[in-house]
């Protein structure tokens, strides 16, 4: 409650981004900078906050402190904002980033996982956590450059599962993750998940950055 005012002005309104979410300046443009000239893989994704203080203190105590019951707070902030624009896609599955098993082991859980399982709960929406794997161990995107972002992550993701064994009709998903910044994992992880039986595929995170 203490944090409620500052974590208000950083919620994100309109006008926003048609492909990734984030917030632009100018009404009369439909992309940020980013999304003009990057050729996202996922067709549409949002986020509730810009990744400022304390949004950003919070995501870090759930991820390195083992915070977990932020999670929880975190889902239902998602679901009361855009539970309505979750349902126009129609999901059938929400399919957390996965982490690489040796940082799995270290940390002693995923907290997209967690994210992923509680939004699940709120919508009723089937989490499929084994659809995607980590093959690669890379280093932490938060100390590379764009560049460097998309290099590290190429060839990290893999299908986890026997596609041959999903339901024929899965066609929607949503990947979720706690934060949102080149977009080089959300897009990797669906360039993986359109090589199986997935045509839409859309993201949903905690924050945002504001662009780079």
């Amino acid at each position: 409650p203490l944090c409620r005012k500052a974590v208000e002005k950083l919620e994100i309104h309109e006008p926003r981004c048609l492909k990734c979410g984030k917030p632009i300046r100018c009404e009369e443009r439909e992309f940020c900078h980013d999304c003009y000239n990057t050729e996202h893989i996922y067709e549409r994704g949002l986020s509730v906050w810009l990744h400022k203080p304390p949004v950003n203190q919070a995501i870090y105590q759930l991820k390195y402190h083992n915070q977990r019951y932020v999670a929880k707070y975190f889902a239902q902030e998602i679901c009361i904002k855009y539970a309505e624009e979750i349902r126009r896609w129609r999901p059938q599955a929400l399919v957390p980033v996965p982490l690489h098993r040796k940082r799995r082991r270290k940390r002693g859980y995923n907290q997209a996982e967690l994210l992923a399982e509680e939004i699940g709960k709120i919508l009723g929406i089937p989490v499929v956590a084994n659809l995607v794997k980590r093959v690669h161990y890379t280093g932490y995107q938060k100390k590379l450059d764009p560049i460097g972002r998309k290099k590290n992550l190429e060839h990290a993701f893999a299908p986890g599962g026997d596609p041959d064994r999903l339901p024929t009709d899965f066609r929607r998903v949503i990947i979720i993750d706690d934060i949102y910044t080149t977009g080089n994992t959300v897009d990797q992880v669906a360039k993986v998940l359109k090589t199986m039986v997935f045509q839409k595929v859309y993201f949903l995170t905690i924050s945002i950055g504001q662009g780079y």
